[in-house]
């Protein structure tokens, strides 16, 4: 029987740790040849020295179970070593099919103490990172459907947060990028569409460096016990997702953690309000919106992880 991603090739970026590295494991498990790409620097703020190390471990674990992988060592949020990882792919493989976004760093800081800095570089590295190689990828694919004559065989896989959905205070900067991300998702989900190409992204739950901070009261299960908050529990949903099985999900949001997969709605109308003349004025809106408001519980005011039927991630 052959493998869900036989014949299929795939870049994962930030995939020398944590999810991206489970991401990256688990789609050679399924017969996909890999690009590892991260850049290695320790920090989960993205500083100190750049290593070769994390990506290469990983293709070492993925070559000794069987698969094919090769390491790529750039910086995701730079225009040109993005264009060099999806280069990579093709050179190497001969086609990339699958991206997968997942690189990512932290500089947490409630918004009244942000420095410029940190709020750009978290802007960067997320959203930049995800369009840089977006935009590759979507430039391979379109010229493949161009000469094929058809739609041809592409998926996306980007990471957003609950941060986005639920709020974080302490990271307006990691807050907006994820939200960024999602809209990101759905545009490029539009303008692939008809290439063949499907983009989603995921909102996962997993200890990591990432969020260690996040999950500092989740004690870790005793030994053999499951962990819920495995990273190795979000890669099977990346797996599918990047899989043809997907290929009716399209521009979809998913949160995921151990045994857990939820399909967000978009947003809806919440309530609805007309004006009795031609346009409204403040006294008009006054009078709607302050007693509806007024009637809402305060919790029904802000969509808290809680209110979302969610656990606090």
């Amino acid at each position: 029987m052959s493998l869900p991603l036989e014949g299929l090739s795939a870049v994962v970026t930030g995939a020398g740790r944590g999810l991206g590295r489970a991401e990256a494991v688990e789609l050679a498990r399924l017969g996909a040849s890999v690009v590892v790409n991260d850049y290695g620097q320790p920090g989960r703020d993205g500083t100190g020295e750049a290593s070769a190390a994390p990506a290469e471990e990983v293709v070492a674990e993925i070559r000794a179970a069987g698969g094919q992988a090769v390491a790529h060592l750039g910086d995701v949020a730079d225009f040109e070593q993005a264009r060099e990882l999806v280069a990579l792919a093709v050179d190497t493989f001969g086609k990339l099919d699958v991206l997968v976004n997942n690189a990512g760093i932290l500089r947490d800081r409630m918004v009244f103490s942000m420095s410029e800095d940190e709020w750009d570089s978290v802007i960067r590295v997320h959203l930049k990172g995800h369009f840089n190689t977006t935009r590759f990828a979507a430039a391979h694919w379109r010229e493949r459907s161009k000469a094929a004559g058809g739609p041809v065989y592409g998926r996306i896989v980007n990471t957003s947060s609950e941060a986005f959905l639920g709020g974080s205070a302490g990271q307006p900067n990691y807050a907006a990028a994820k939200g960024g991300i999602v809209g990101l998702t759905t545009s490029t989900a539009l303008a692939l569409a008809k290439y063949g190409v499907t983009a989603n992204a995921i909102c996962p739950r997993a200890r990591t460096r990432m969020t260690e901070d996040v999950f500092a009261g989740f004690q870790e299960p005793a030994e053999g016990a499951l962990d819920a908050l495995a990273p190795e529990h979000v890669a099977p949903l990346v797996g599918y997702l990047a899989s043809p099985a997907a290929a009716r999900a399209n521009g979809q949001l998913f949160v995921v953690h151990g045994g857990i997969v939820v399909i967000m709605e978009r947003p809806k109308v919440a309530a609805k309000f007309d004006t009795a003349k031609e346009s409204f004025s403040y006294e008009e809106l006054d009078g709607l919106l302050t007693p509806h408001y007024a009637s809402r519980p305060a919790a029904e005011t802000f969509a808290a992880p809680e209110v979302l039927g969610l656990r606090h991630a």
